[in-house]
């Protein structure tokens, strides 16, 4: 949690101009140690429903400020579900229709599996903008993850996303190119982030929208950027959230969509994720699930066990202090009453005091 400028000392000056939180007493003594409650708009299929629970929540979780977390899951009615999802939903999600009415303090909006060429023609297009534009006069911040970004970008902003080509994915590295922000203070100057996509936003792209870019990568592009504000729209074009075994089941899917006749092409290994030993185990496996096909075979089991105990993740840790950045701001800018955004005498416009009106 910040630190309170109680006296004059210079230290504090220094600090809060390299990007630290600082509080003067006079909005110290109204902050109140209190629970915080985050929505979970969570829009992945239903094979992915509960893995995305658990990463978000562990995220938020481990965060660590000085606060009770209430996460509360929900989805879109819109969103096409299977009847175990559906029963899933139904008993542990709440409504987006109760959420409207109790408030909340910070919205997460999950990445989706679109079906169809256009966003605009996925069933979560306009069910989406409802939420989003609910979010902009009620929620202090929302943060918006990968495919989520995308939506947001174009629906808002008319900045329409890019085909690759080709399916980026695995592990990259990424730079802070603004280390004074809130969310990026004191977490790593260099660090990996995992990506899983075949489409981007552009750097020119996100400046054109008016969004101010926090980090990025030479292979990769942007990762992090926020509204011009600094908090009430936070972007992911990555995957923070991935668990360490995330994209080696990634990886096994694409394997067995080709083994099933699904994929004309076996796929290529993820980035910067595979180590030599188990790109050799794969390669091996390779053959021998090209030649149980071949010779009309049963397909041989894959080398889970022998590749996940040695699987590493490099961008945990950064992740969660990123997130925890986040946390942290919005429960220093947030009103008691869940329904009013901001604290008073906070100007939304420039809640962090930083010049920009």
């Amino acid at each position: 949690m910040p630190l309170v400028a109680h006296n004059a000392l210079p230290t504090f000056d220094r600090l809060r101009r390299e990007g630290q939180t600082i509080l003067e007493t006079g909005r110290a003594l109204h902050q109140h140690i209190r629970e915080l409650h985050i929505g979970l708009l969570n829009m992945m299929p239903d094979a992915a429903l509960q893995a995305t629970e658990r990463q978000f929540f562990r995220l938020v979780g481990e965060s660590n400020p000085i606060a009770q977390f209430y996460v509360h899951p929900f989805t879109l009615q819109e969103l096409p579900r299977g009847e175990q999802a559906r029963q899933h939903i139904d008993r542990y999600y709440d409504t987006f229709e109760q959420l409207q009415q109790e408030g909340l303090d910070a919205l997460i909006i999950t990445g989706a599996a679109p079906i169809h060429p256009e966003l605009s023609q996925e069933p979560f297009w306009e069910p989406l903008r409802r939420v989003i534009e609910w979010a902009g006069d009620n929620v202090t911040s929302t943060l918006c993850s990968c495919l989520t970004t995308h939506a947001v970008l174009e629906a808002f902003h008319g900045q329409k996303r890019i085909p690759l080509g080709y399916k980026r994915w695995g592990v990259y590295k990424h730079r802070v190119v603004d280390r004074t922000h809130p969310l990026v203070h004191d977490v790593n100057t260099l660090f990996d982030v995992p990506h899983s996509r075949y489409n981007e936003v552009t750097r020119d792209q996100f400046e054109k929208a008016g969004l101010h870019i926090l980090v990025e990568s030479e292979a990769a592009g942007v990762h992090l950027a926020v509204s011009h504000d600094r908090i009430r729209m936070v972007y992911f074009q990555g995957h923070p959230e991935y668990d360490t075994v995330s994209l080696a089941k990634e990886y096994k899917r694409e394997v067995m969509r080709f083994a099933s006749g699904d994929r004309p092409d076996y796929p290529p290994f993820p980035d910067n994720f595979f180590q030599l030993r188990e790109q050799a185990i794969l390669d091996e496996y390779r053959v021998r699930l090209q030649r149980a096909l071949e010779l009309g075979e049963e397909i041989p089991p894959f080398p889970d066990r022998l590749i996940t105990p040695r699987l590493n993740n490099t961008w945990h840790d950064t992740a969660e202090g990123i997130v925890a950045n986040w946390i942290g701001a919005v429960y220093q800018l947030t009103h008691r009453d869940r329904k009013r955004p901001f604290m008073d005498g906070i100007d939304p416009r420039d809640p962090f005091g930083l010049g920009l009106v």
